[in-house]
């Protein structure tokens, strides 16, 4: 199996809403408004109204749940469903937190994405299924998407 960078999504987070401890952890909403992708291909940005649902288990591990829009530069719409895995040792979660720039080798940020869209030029994006590396910086996150040939 092979990859290949597909694009790379910057986008710049709200927030984090808490909705309390379930019987699997702590529940949390993310919404995002802004934001820009880049690939060989592929520019544009984020469409406002993107969520990440998140769960937080107990150890601090993230289960991610993200469904938001792109609009190229061309005016297509792509959708994105994202979901995945942030886990990190507690130190490393304490800096996330706190809003500091961690090295991304030091926590592992994994997602696996599907694309759709309604654009003849970017028909193949509705076959391909994307794994993502994911970097948390402060105010936002990057998702560097490659396509699974």
């Amino acid at each position: 199996m092979e990859l290949r960078h597909l694009m790379t999504i910057r986008i710049a987070v709200n927030p984090v809403e808490s909705f309390g401890r379930f019987p699997f952890g702590e529940r949390r909403l993310i919404t995002f408004d802004e934001g820009t992708f880049e690939g060989a291909d592929l520019h544009g940005t984020l469409l406002p109204g993107g969520v990440d649902w998140q769960l937080v288990a107990p150890d601090g591990t993230l289960e991610i749940r993200a469904h938001y829009a792109l609009r190229t530069d061309r005016g297509e719409s792509i959708e994105v469903v994202s979901e995945g895995v942030r886990a990190a040792p507690p130190e490393v979660l304490a800096r996330l937190a706190a809003g500091e720039q961690v090295d991304p080798d030091e926590y592992y940020f994994r997602t696996h994405i599907r694309l759709s869209t309604d654009s003849e030029r970017l028909d193949r994006l509705n076959r391909v299924l994307g794994l993502a590396r994911g970097e948390r910086a402060p105010g936002g996150v990057a998702i560097h998407v490659h396509e699974v040939l």
